[in-house]
């Protein structure tokens, strides 16, 4: 090994010897030049690579910044969505409180009405005597909206028996017979009845319209009516007893008289409760 790295060294000194100097001169430019270009080489492959990193660098921020609209533009639609779900959690929490508030405003109503109802009816000892009755078809009746039921005077059917849906007013007893009788219902144009409403104990006349709809007439002082407002007998003239129930305002846009819903559908009467009311002072 020693003698070859001698044999080596001994081949370029005889080069260099046997050579002129001109060629010695142009050998070591070629050494130099070699030994140059490694070393520029190496400089170069530094250099790309730095220029490399910072390339990747502003590479890097610039996409970082080009991707800083979309990232804001998706939190806002994130933003949104949520609050369009807080909105809607927002409504269903109201329409449930307005839904409690209403409740408890009826349950006070209910309870001062029951009240004050009671009061009215303990004026008088009253005896109440309920016969059921099959409602049959009224063909030949003198009335636009009466009806035939299936007791008479056998029965002990009198005129101005009081005709009942379940609690709710539906009529009066205006013509008997032995087997039968018929009663003329509240929505004809023929009845009137004393009523209060209610809440304000509002004194008026329900007027039968030949519809579907009551009218209220005559009134003391012209009032605005709520929907809530229910229309109870009065007890005046002696017709009917205090507080049966009738039915509940209703606000017809086409029309500025004040109409009353009906709690009974009339047309749909199968069974109704004849009662007989006698008042008898203490």
């Amino acid at each position: 090994m020693a003698a070859s790295r001698d044999d080596f060294v001994i081949a370029i000194r005889s080069a260099f010897l046997k050579k002129s100097n001109k060629q010695r001169f142009s050998l070591i430019v070629l050494i130099l030049f070699s030994v140059g270009l490694i070393f520029l080489s190496s400089l170069n492959f530094k250099a790309i690579s730095y220029v490399k990193i910072g390339l990747n660098e502003i590479v890097y921020r610039i996409s970082f910044i080009a991707s800083l609209p979309e990232q804001q533009f998706q939190k806002s639609i994130v933003t949104v969505n949520e609050h369009f779900k807080m909105y809607k959690q927002y409504q269903k929490i109201k329409e449930k409180l307005n839904t409690i508030e209403s409740n408890q405003f009826n349950n006070q109503f209910i309870i001062s009405e029951n009240k004050r109802l009671r009061n009215l009816i303990d004026e008088y000892i009253v005896t109440s005597n309920e016969l059921v009755a099959k409602v049959l078809l009224d063909k030949n009746s003198p009335f636009l909206r009466s009806v035939i039921i299936n007791k008479g005077s056998k029965d002990n059917i009198k005129i101005g028996m009081g005709v009942l849906d379940n609690q709710y007013l539906v009529g009066k007893i205006v013509e008997v017979n032995y087997a039968s009788s018929r009663a003329l219902l509240i929505s004809d144009l023929n009845s009137k009845i004393p009523v209060n409403i209610e809440p304000g104990y509002i004194q008026s006349i329900l007027s039968g319209t030949g519809k579907d709809l009551g009218e209220l007439q005559y009134f003391r002082e012209k009032k605005i009516f709520d929907e809530n407002s229910v229309v109870y007998t009065s007890g005046s003239g002696n017709i009917f007893k205090a507080g049966i129930p009738i039915g509940k305002i209703y606000k017809d846009q086409t029309d500025d008289k004040i109409k009353v819903k009906f709690f009974s559908d009339l047309t749909q009467l199968t069974f109704v409760k004849i009662v007989s009311f006698e008042k008898e002072k203490k």
